[in-house]
């Protein structure tokens, strides 16, 4: 709200997105947030509706006339909070549209996605500053639940917010602990693993769609509830 730069280092739950919500809200002008996946910007737009503000997303799955109307519903000001991808930002033609809307704030989620020593690197979100800086004359907020020191420093750099108010949680979690066992008989641990937690629920990670079916196979054959979800499932199946 004082229009400065702002670095958010908080846990997943911490209150990430209440802070890039709240100040189109108090000031009555609009925020953008840039998002990576259309499911995070469809659950925080759900949220928000259901709590009574008439937020949106702007993405690819909408149609020609469906991306006209909010582009035309968010200049008018009926937006105080729209979601869109950096690819689309970078298109270029939303500028000017957007820059319309004069935004009080641009917000930057899971912006570990700027760094080339994140995990999940992007290279739209390298070119992110000269574009926001087209749009408005704004603070810029980076928010993110995975950074280490390197990241950080590497997000404020290619952001050009160096004097960035940095805010950081512990991401300590005392009801979560690792384990890790070494590999003898992998179907056989999980099977046993399970039946000794039994009457719960659990995920299974694996790195392979095919793996991903195989290992519900096995378990289904040994009397276990189980069942695959990848990506190359139809959307009735997932």
């Amino acid at each position: 709200l004082d229009g400065r730069d702002t670095l958010l280092v908080l846990p997943t739950g911490g209150g990430k997105s209440v802070c890039y919500q709240l100040p189109p809200l108090v000031r009555d002008r609009p925020a953008i947030v840039l998002s990576p996946l259309v499911s995070l910007m469809k659950d925080q737009v759900d949220s928000l509706r259901a709590n009574g503000v008439p937020a949106a997303a702007l993405h690819g799955l909408l149609s020609d006339e469906e991306k006209r109307d909010v582009l035309r519903e968010f200049v008018h000001g009926r937006i105080p909070v729209l979601y869109l991808a950096p690819e689309r930002l970078a298109l270029g033609s939303l500028i000017s549209i957007l820059a319309a809307a004069e935004p009080c704030l641009v917000a930057i989620d899971e912006a570990h996605c700027i760094s080339q020593w994140g995990h999940d690197f992007r290279p739209e979100y390298r070119r992110l500053r000269p574009i926001i800086e087209q749009i408005a004359d704004c603070p810029i907020m980076a928010l993110t639940a995975t950074a280490t020191p390197k990241v950080q420093q590497d997000i404020q750099k290619n952001l050009g917010m160096l004097n960035a108010k940095l805010f950081k949680a512990s991401f300590n979690r005392a009801n979560l602990y690792y384990e890790i066992r070494a590999k003898a008989n992998v179907g056989k641990q999980i099977i046993q693993y399970i039946k000794a937690n039994s009457g719960k629920s659990g995920i299974i990670y694996c790195l392979s769609r095919k793996k991903t079916e195989e290992i519900a196979e096995l378990l289904q054959v040994n009397g276990i509830k189980a069942l695959p979800y990848h990506a190359g499932m139809d959307s009735g199946q997932r």
